[in-house]
């Protein structure tokens, strides 16, 4: 089914839902060109315009986290697209939820007909000043896909991320314990090589990351979510493991491009590479213009209040602030290349590693009953 509203119609609607603080939808809309907001008309592309429903809502939580690391408040924005189909497979509907702890955008994508769910890039929630973890987030998420009766057939990663810890796991025995069956977790093949290098940095027993992961996706590997059509797609730069996720006629890229204003994500990494990123924006780019791209993180910049989930390949191809037409290799790699020597590493970098390389799952506990994670001192040369 689908439904298109006029432009002040859409406005009355998400005012009456979620009141005034969604003023800012305007910037999204100017910068989700072609995407699944609604169109008036019919995209260029011989494949028929996506009329979509659109709904926000705002879950406030407080953070344990001091004031001087992030905001005492962080937010979490949900919305959904509901899409006719427009190719052989159908269109799936999308659900982007973002987590601002992180800056994270986590996504339940669905196949309309058959309700059945994937959820890519999930976050749980760690406050590194107290050591806890909690699970508001990935509660929102099972929240979110019992509301619209899914079920959850896999859990994705786009990468091992080194940002956030990924819930896949809780969600998978949470899902498992609550529903009554176990959703898969799913990566691309290469992460056999992320585990054993971090594995070996942290002292992670190859017990605790073996056959974590119940599918490794081969490049261009063809799956289904019900009806939908998807496809693994190889983006290496990042990391060596990244994959994107093409479902109809969307990529979830992860952490490859990011929106228009920020420009794609930093590549040094072990086994980052800024030119491998170069070639999997131009991947990307080749793609019709009217395929949306959902990215993994968001930081909106001075001027953008709003985080935003998507932009056309059109709009990528006009407006990126790194990777846009005209753009060459050279001057990409060079500006890759002299951006990420000044960057700091993230800040749950090591926590994050030592989870996601287990997919999630808990650190075996100590003689003492403790779950540990190890932190590497840094200690500027300085021994005794």
């Amino acid at each position: 089914m689908s439904i298109r509203l006029s432009t002040n119609q859409l406005r009355y609607h998400l005012d009456k839902v979620a009141g005034p603080r969604l003023k800012t939808l305007s910037l999204a809309r100017n910068y989700c060109v072609a995407s699944a907001i609604p169109q008036t008309r019919p995209l260029a592309r011989p494949s028929r315009s996506q009329g979509t429903k659109c709904s926000r809502q705002y879950v406030q939580r407080t953070s344990a986290l001091p004031s001087s690391i992030v905001p005492q408040k962080t937010m979490q924005m949900q919305r959904s697209y509901s899409a006719r189909p427009s190719n052989e497979g159908g269109e799936p509907t999308i659900h982007d939820v973002f987590e601002s702890n992180t800056g994270t955008w986590q996504y339940i994508v669905a196949d309309p007909s058959t309700l059945k769910a994937i959820i890519i890039d999930p976050v749980l929630d760690y406050d590194p000043a107290t050591q806890t973890i909690e699970t508001h987030s990935a509660d929102n998420l099972i929240s979110l896909a019992k509301k619209n009766n899914y079920k959850i057939e896999m859990i994705l990663e786009t990468h091992a991320h080194a940002d956030h810890i990924t819930a896949a796991s809780y969600l998978q025995s949470r899902i498992a314990r609550d529903m009554g069956y176990k959703p898969l977790i799913g990566i691309g093949k290469r992460i056999g090589q992320v585990q054993e290098l971090f594995a070996q940095r942290y002292g992670v027993p190859l017990e605790e990351y073996q056959n974590v992961y119940d599918i490794l996706f081969d490049d261009d590997e063809v799956f289904k979510i019900g009806e939908v059509t998807a496809q693994a797609i190889h983006l290496p730069g990042h990391t060596p493991d990244h994959l994107g996720y093409k479902i109809g006629d969307n990529v979830f890229c992860g952490d490859s491009l990011f929106h228009v204003d920020i420009g794609t994500a930093r590549c040094d990494f072990p086994g980052g590479s800024a030119t491998n990123l170069f070639n999997s924006g131009q991947k990307l780019l080749q793609l019709p213009d009217n395929v949306k791209i959902w990215t993994g993180h968001d930081y909106p910049p001075d001027g953008r209040d709003q985080p935003v989930p998507c932009v056309s390949v059109e709009g990528h191809k006009k407006n990126n602030a790194h990777i846009k037409d005209g753009v060459t290799e050279q001057e990409f790699v060079a500006m890759r290349t002299e951006r990420d020597a000044k960057l700091a590493a993230p800040r749950l970098l090591h926590q994050s590693l030592q989870m996601n390389i287990r997919a999630g799952r808990l650190p075996n506990k100590t003689t003492a009953g403790f779950r540990l994670l190890h932190l590497p001192l840094k200690l500027n040369g300085v021994e005794w």
